[in-house]
């Protein structure tokens, strides 16, 4: 008898050539799914062929905030995952266009074609937030549920890898600068959690192996402070760096003035946030929707950060390690 082989799923991830995206694109190439990775720039997408066998990832264009090449990408898709943010806003990428209208439009071109949906938000989504990014995140969160019921929704906390941008900018402001800030005495609690833990918990959904119309919060094994995630960065690196606390109105100030350059290194917006702690909730704790709960055991940042932070170091992947205490 005739074996007939069935057509592996098909997965369209936006923002799939991001940090984040690229983990996913992995993980769900080692499952064999074929993945279209809807993108602004697909010319600027080569690095994720590697990721997985010939002509099994396919980069095409798309911009969330333009509704028929969100319709065009999605065509004959499974399943849909939306990983599309911005950190600030630049030109016509506003908070509202990306976050809220963007997942709204990914949303309904996914039920227009009965496509699954995974939505990834992020940790201190709040609809009465004063910060646009929080309140946006929440916002979008709200118009994916309305649309379809039943989609994931992941709410990570700060995501640490070997292309993020937290822990690389701050150990790359130690190798040239005697002093790192403490925006508001660095007491803000973070949770940061592993970007491969996340890319495994999206590639679980898609699966089907995660329930939906939920919200699951993703943090690491670890809560810290900011102070605590530069002491830990710089123990990493091993240099020594004096820790400033900035309070807050000094921080606004400077984030007045950095806000104004193209790529800022902070805004006011993000000022905001840093008020708020970015940890899993009691409620997501107690209901299981964390990545204990998907049956993932998340990766701390011990285990992780001197794999791609040793390159801070004096002397990089020559310097002679100092015996554990």
């Amino acid at each position: 008898m005739t074996e007939i082989l069935q057509t592996p799923k098909l997965v369209v991830v936006f923002g799939g050539s991001g940090f984040v995206g690229r983990h996913v694109v992995r993980a769900l190439a080692k499952r064999g799914y074929r993945i279209r990775v809807a993108c602004r720039r697909p010319d600027l997408a080569g690095h994720l062929q590697p990721l997985g066998n010939v002509g099994q990832i396919q980069p095409v264009q798309a911009n969330v905030r333009m509704r028929w090449s969100v319709d065009r990408a999605v065509q004959g898709a499974d399943h849909v995952v939306n990983l599309v943010a911005i950190l600030h806003e630049s030109g016509r990428q506003k908070f509202p266009a990306v976050h809220e209208f963007g997942a709204r439009a990914v949303a309904e071109a996914a039920r227009a074609v009965g496509a699954g949906l995974t939505h990834v938000s992020a940790l201190g989504a709040d609809a009465n937030s004063e910060s646009d990014y929080a309140r946006t995140k929440a916002l979008g969160e709200k118009a994916v549920l309305e649309t379809i019921k039943d989609a994931v929704i992941f709410r990570p906390s700060i995501n640490f890898g070997p292309e993020d941008g937290f822990f690389n900018r701050f150990a790359n402001m130690a190798r040239y600068s005697p002093v790192l800030p403490l925006i508001g005495g660095g007491q803000t609690k973070f949770q940061p959690v592993y970007v491969g833990d996340v890319a495994e918990a999206v590639a679980r959904s898609v699966d089907g192996k995660v329930d939906g119309g939920q919200i699951y919060e993703l943090g690491g094994p670890k809560v810290l402070t900011f102070k605590e995630c530069m002491e830990e960065m710089l123990e990493v690196i091993e240099r020594k760096r004096l820790l400033v606390p900035v309070p807050w109105w000094v921080a606004n100030i400077q984030a007045s003035i950095l806000g104004l350059l193209p790529n800022p290194l902070l805004t006011k917006d993000q000022v905001m946030q840093l008020r708020e702690h970015n940890i899993v909730s009691d409620a997501a704790a107690k209901a299981n929707r964390t990545l204990a709960g998907l049956g993932i055991q998340p990766q701390s940042i011990a285990t992780i950060l001197p794999s791609y932070l040793w390159r801070y170091r004096a002397a990089g992947q020559f310097q002679q390690r100092k015996p554990a205490a």
